[in-house]
């Protein structure tokens, strides 16, 4: 039975010749004064299946903001094409444009990821600020104060832990860095 070919393939070889043609076509257009080329439609396709690839990986899949993901990968794809040097070696002597867009649409995930946590931080604060009771109507019904009141404690107990674990952790970082200095001091004293 033949191999179903992956739905996210990107064979590297004609990528990169086509991103290296296509820079070679820009800089002999900026040269000439001439319009420069748009992007193809192998280029833009492929950087579609690179970021789409990328975030079917663990690490990325289970957010529910993946779409933005993957068109902000794609859109510094698009922005940095121009960057990609042509004649950097590779321990192959190839270029290796499937590398490099592929770690420019990982750090666009990781910069979507910190905008989308930054927004949750500010949505959180606000509620609490706010308090649950400005977002629904309860009409005097205690069933719902209840259901509000379980939520405020959840809440406060996460918190709680949070803010635990942080504790643990600096100061596993200061006993950690105190036998340090003892161990550097002990080994100073030793030295002939």
């Amino acid at each position: 039975m033949a191999r179903r070919a992956k739905e996210h393939y990107v064979n590297n070889k004609e990528f990169s010749h086509a991103v290296v043609d296509y820079v070679n076509e820009v800089n002999a257009a900026r040269e000439k004064d001439k319009v420069e080329p748009k992007i193809t439609n192998y280029i833009g396709s492929c950087f579609l299946k690179i970021a789409e690839g990328l975030s079917h990986k663990p690490n990325f899949f289970s957010y529910t903001y993946r779409e933005e993901m993957v068109m902000d990968a794609v859109e510094n794809c698009i922005k940095a094409i121009m960057n990609y040097n042509i004649e950097k070696a590779t321990r192959t002597g190839l270029p290796n444009a499937f590398a490099y867009f592929t770690q420019i649409s990982y750090y666009a995930f990781l910069r979507r990821i910190a905008k989308e946590k930054k927004q949750q931080d500010i949505k959180e604060r606000y509620i609490d600020y706010a308090g649950a009771d400005a977002f629904a109507d309860f009409d005097g019904d205690t069933d719902s104060e209840f259901i509000v009141d379980q939520v405020r404690q959840k809440s406060q107990w996460i918190r709680e832990k949070d803010n635990a674990v942080k504790a643990f952790g600096k100061s596993e970082k200061k006993k950690q860095r105190a036998k340090r200095k003892v161990i550097d001091s002990f080994e100073e004293f030793y030295i002939i």
